[in-house]
């Protein structure tokens, strides 16, 4: 087959460094194009194309909205902006977030899949949780070629041990062993016999969903999954519940997407704000009724002085349970939503 010249890369905790090896073993010749997603803070700098063009002679910058796609480059996600692979041009948004990130592993990985098929080689880098995993299977599953880190080889392994727990990689190798395979894939491709291209059908209608037809608006009601019960962390509408036969993935009317992982994350998040937010209300309720107090005492009205005072009391002790309570450390919101399911 002809090479696979699209290649897209994911990386997240310790993707720096990670990166930083695996474009110093690039060749200067390399005859594709490389799109890179690390997630990143909204405000971070822009600083990473200028760290990893130091590394290689292939052209490296934050690519433009609708810039042309050419050989021999490597396109790295401006921050807070999804990076969205489309015929022969690169599309810059601010669409909806996935996983809780913008720019998202696995909305890069949807679209090239969705776009390219066969031609795509998609790398899974080091980083926590399970991103990245969801968009390599729709890489897979559309002929592409799956790659992914070798877990022993990453400073965080989540990313790849996810991607291996879920899906049959064609390579695991360490990031010193990644330059000259991709160099191999892009000349050359990888045989497609007894490969196929065939997907599962909650995948296939989520690439008509996310992030693809950015110009269009949004269809009146997602054409996959069924209601959830559960409601986005970033918009509060309705989920929609995505099997496609390894853990179940959630989308919302607007399109942000999560995985169970992540969607586990994010809640136990909401609900640390939330008694956060409690314990705050019961503090000041606490410190209002006690200057009430005093103020009751200095107009002798004894009674009122007494009655604020055991308010002040009884809200206090509430306060303190619930310090007490996020405090703690609780390893129940530490635990994946993987390491639960293995038990």
């Amino acid at each position: 087959m002809a090479g696979q010249d699209i290649i897209v890369v994911g990386a997240s905790a310790g993707g720096v460094e990670t990166l930083v090896r695996l474009v110093a073993d690039l060749p200067d010749d390399l005859p594709a194009a490389v799109f890179i997603v690390l997630h990143m803070a909204p405000r971070t700098g822009t600083a990473l194309p200028r760290i990893l063009g130091r590394q290689t002679k292939l052209a490296v910058d934050h690519p433009f909205d609708g810039e042309e796609i050419r050989p021999n480059r490597i396109y790295v996600a401006v921050p807070d902006c999804h990076l969205i692979v489309n015929p022969g041009t690169v599309r810059v948004t601010t669409g909806p977030k996935e996983n809780g990130h913008r720019p998202a592993v696995d909305t890069l990985f949807r679209s090239a899949a969705a776009r390219y098929g066969p031609r795509v080689v998609g790398v899974v880098l080091s980083g926590t949780r399970d991103d990245g995993t969801a968009g390599l299977r729709t890489i897979h599953a559309r002929g592409g070629t799956a790659v992914v880190q070798d877990p022993d080889d990453a400073a965080f392994p989540g990313m790849p041990q996810s991607a291996l727990a879920r899906d049959h990689p064609d390579f695991v190798v360490p990031v010193g062993e990644m330059g000259a395979l991709l160099s191999k894939l892009a000349r050359d491709g990888l045989p497609q016999e007894g490969r196929s291209a065939a997907m599962p059908d909650a995948l296939d209608a989520e690439l008509g969903w996310a992030h693809l037809d950015v110009d269009g608006p949004a269809p009146a009601d997602p054409p996959l999954g069924s209601p959830s019960g559960f409601t986005c962390p970033e918009c509060h509408g309705g989920l929609w519940e995505i099997d496609d036969g390894t853990l179940p993935r959630y989308r919302c009317r607007v399109g942000h997407g999560f995985s169970a992982e992540s969607l586990f994350a994010n809640q136990r998040t909401d609900v640390e704000a939330a008694v956060w937010t409690a314990y705050r209300a019961l503090e000041e309720r606490a410190a209002l009724c006690r200057r009430l107090a005093d103020r009751a005492q200095v107009r002798h009205a004894g009674i009122s002085a007494q009655h604020f005072r055991v308010e002040a009391d009884d809200v206090a002790r509430q306060a303190s349970v619930l310090r007490a309570l996020l405090l703690s450390g609780s390893d129940t919101g530490e635990r994946s939503v993987s390491e639960g399911s293995e038990e």
